[in-house]
């Protein structure tokens, strides 16, 4: 497996792959990869002759108060699960190299919020998302793909990519791979390394109060509101700290009716020095 720090390196490599008429799958990550993320690199296999995957902690992506600094980096780790994955190559950039006139001075790419946006995500993370199209659009530019894939699991975060490959005319195919999870039904995530055993237990409530809103919908209820306290009281009882719980149409993003039928339920609680994410996205 090659590993590209220098962009001028990737440029060329990037040339030769043209020549040879080879395809270009790309998985950009954080890095300290999970099964989440290998999962990704297995799809990208599926889509194309040659996959690369990015590790890059992104600064401009992180609040005040999130945790930077203490994210972990387990580069040598995360070069030895994508090398047993068959991953092809790792671009491994800087902050120098993404941002070499610092945030301050950085061209921003920021997608459009309409009035459907949750609440939480702009008041508790601002700038969260517009440092995600700023990174994933360098990386874009950078790495010229012709698939790239996310998980499902940031359901806004992928929302997000596609509008903005497809308002900017970017020619690269955006793929949308399932959540993977613990037996317990936890969606694995880097941040689930800050929780403790104890935590590790109570955590899946998340989850499981999603999937309760899931069954009622499916038998036929349209309490919605009711659905939804119930949801944060019983995840607020299991010993974590809602942020949200929503029942949303899929592809509005507007608040469910009676007549939706492409549903996702989206989740955000807080436990200990982790924020867990989840969703379910179905049909009714």
């Amino acid at each position: 497996m090659k590993i590209i720090e220098s962009l001028a390196e990737l440029r060329q490599w990037r040339k030769s792959l043209m020549r040879e008429g080879k395809t270009l799958a790309f998985v950009p990550t954080m890095g300290n990869l999970h099964a989440g993320h290998i999962q990704l690199v297995t799809e990208a296999h599926k889509h194309a002759d040659v996959v690369i995957t990015s590790i890059f902690v992104n600064p401009m992506q992180f609040g005040e108060n999130e945790d930077l600094d203490a994210y972990p980096r387990t580069f040598k780790a995360d070069c030895e699960k994508l090398d047993a994955a068959g991953n092809h190559v790792v671009f491994y950039p800087s902050v120098t190299d993404m941002y070499p006139n610092g945030l301050s001075e950085q061209t921003y790419v920021e997608v459009p919020e309409n009035e459907f946006t949750l609440c939480a995500e702009a008041t508790q993370r601002p700038g969260h998302f517009r440092g995600v199209s700023t990174v994933v659009t360098k990386l874009f530019n950078m790495v010229q793909p012709d698939v790239a894939c996310f998980g499902e699991k940031d359901f806004q975060q992928l929302r997000l990519i596609k509008a903005m490959v497809r308002d900017l005319n970017m020619p690269i195919e955006i793929i949308g791979v399932p959540t993977v999870r613990e037996e317990s039904g936890l969606a694995k995530s880097s941040r689930n390394g800050y929780l403790s055993s104890e935590e590790l237990v109570i955590a899946p409530a998340l989850n499981q109060a999603l999937n309760r809103i899931k069954k009622a919908l499916l038998t036929g209820d349209t309490s919605y509101t009711e659905l939804m306290n119930q949801a944060k009281e019983s995840i607020d009882y299991a010993g974590l700290k809602t942020d949200y719980v929503v029942i949303r149409d899929a592809q509005s993003m507007a608040p469910v009716s009676d007549e939706t039928q492409d549903i996702v339920i989206l989740g955000a609680a807080y436990l200990g020095k982790a924020r867990l994410i989840d969703n379910l996205n179905f049909i009714r």
